[in-house]
C-alpha cells in the first residue's frame, strides 16, 4: 500500500487527536502535577491512537481520554517512587493559565498549586477519579468505565478525595483578596517587616521551598506563624536585593515571578483562606521554573 493511500484515515485521526488534545493535557497535568510529564503522556497517547483500529472507535474523544487517564495513572505510580527520593519538598510544576484558565477542563477545578500539591498525597486512581469528576464533569458511570471499576467504587474514590481536600484545606478566598494578601506579604518580606508578616499568616501556615536539590532551598517545610515569619525575614537580605518582581498568573491564581539579570529564579505562590496565608510555595527548581517563565513570553 502506498503511503498516500492511508493519508485520509491518518488525517482524520490527527484531526480527532488535535481536537481532544487540550482535554488530554488537562487530565494528565492534573493527575501528575507536571506539565513536562503530562506532555509525555499525551505524546504516548498519540502513538497509541495511531496504532489503534480506529474503525471500531465510536467516540474518539472519550477513547483518547480513557487512554490518557490510564497512562497518566501509570506515570503517576512511577513518579511517586521517584518523588520519594526527591531532595526537599516537592511542589507541582506551575503553568500559565492566563490564556486558558480551564486548560481543557469543563471547570477550572483541581488546577491550583495548593490543590495539586494535596492531590499528590492521594493514590493515583483516587486522584484520577477526582479529576475526571470535578474538573471534567464526567458522570460516575463514565468515571467507572475509564478506571475499570464499579460505579459504586468510583463514587467512593471521589468521596475520599473530596474528604481529604476538605480536611487539609480551608475554603479559599476570592482572587482579589488573594492578591491583596500576597501584595502585603511581598512588601513585608522585601522590607523585613516581621509584625506585618505575622498579621497576614495563618497560625498553622507552612512554607515549602522546592529547589529540587539544584537550587539552595530549605529542605524541610517551615511550620507555624512564628517560624515562617522569622524564616522569611532571615533570608530576605540575600534574596530580594537586585531582584525584579513581576505579577503573573500561575494555576489560576495571582503569583509573583522573581528574576535577576533577566533570568527567573523563583515563583512565589500562596494559598489563602479567611484565616490568612495558609501555604507559601517557593518554586526554585529551574527545571520547573524555566518552562513556565518561557511560556509567559510566547
Amino acid at each position: 500500500m502506498l503511503a498516500g493511500d492511508d493519508a485520509g484515515p491518518l488525517d482524520q485521526a490527527a484531526k480527532d487527536f488535535v481536537a481532544a488534545r487540550p482535554q488530554l493535557l488537562g487530565i494528565a497535568y492534573r493527575v501528575l502535577g507536571s506539565a513536562a510529564e503530562a506532555e509525555d503522556v499525551v505524546q504516548d497517547a498519540w502513538l497509541r491512537w495511531q496504532n489503534t483500529d480506529r474503525s471500531a472507535v465510536v467516540e474518539p474523544a472519550a477513547f483518547l481520554a480513557t487512554i490518557t487517564t490510564r497512562l497518566a495513572i501509570n506515570a503517576a505510580r512511577s513518579a511517586r517512587v521517584r518523588r520519594e527520593s526527591y531532595v526537599g519538598p516537592w511542589l507541582p510544576e506551575p503553568i500559565d493559565t492566563s490564556q486558558d484558565p480551564h486548560i481543557g477542563a469543563e471547570r477550572a477545578e483541581a488546577v491550583e498549586m495548593a490543590v495539586l500539591f494535596l492531590l499528590e498525597r492521594l493514590n493515583p486512581v483516587e486522584r484520577a477519579a477526582y479529576v475526571l469528576r470535578e474538573a471534567f464533569d464526567y458522570p460516575y458511570r463514565q468515571v467507572a468505565e475509564v478506571l475499570e471499576t464499579s460505579e459504586a467504587n468510583a463514587r467512593q474514590l471521589v468521596s475520599r478525595a473530596r474528604k481529604h481536600l476538605a480536611a487539609e484545606r480551608r475554603a479559599p478566598v476570592s482572587p482579589a483578596d488573594h492578591r491583596h494578601l500576597l501584595e502585603v506579604f511581598l512588601t513585608a518580606a522585601q522590607t523585613g517587616d516581621l509584625r506585618t508578616l505575622e498579621d497576614v499568616l495563618a497560625a498553622d501556615v507552612v512554607s515549602y521551598s522546592d529547589g529540587g536539590g539544584v537550587r539552595q532551598a530549605s529542605r524541610i517545610p517551615v511550620v507555624g506563624r512564628p517560624h515562617v515569619s522569622k524564616f522569611v525575614v532571615a533570608f530576605g537580605p540575600r534574596f530580594w536585593p537586585g531582584a525584579d518582581v513581576r505579577w503573573v498568573e500561575a494555576n489560576g491564581r495571582p503569583a509573583v515571578l522573581v528574576s535577576s539579570a533577566g533570568r527567573a529564579f523563583a515563583l512565589l505562590s500562596v494559598d489563602v483562606s479567611a484565616e490568612g496565608i495558609e501555604r507559601i510555595m517557593w518554586v526554585l527548581n529551574p527545571d520547573k521554573l524555566a518552562p513556565y517563565a518561557a511560556s509567559l513570553d510566547r
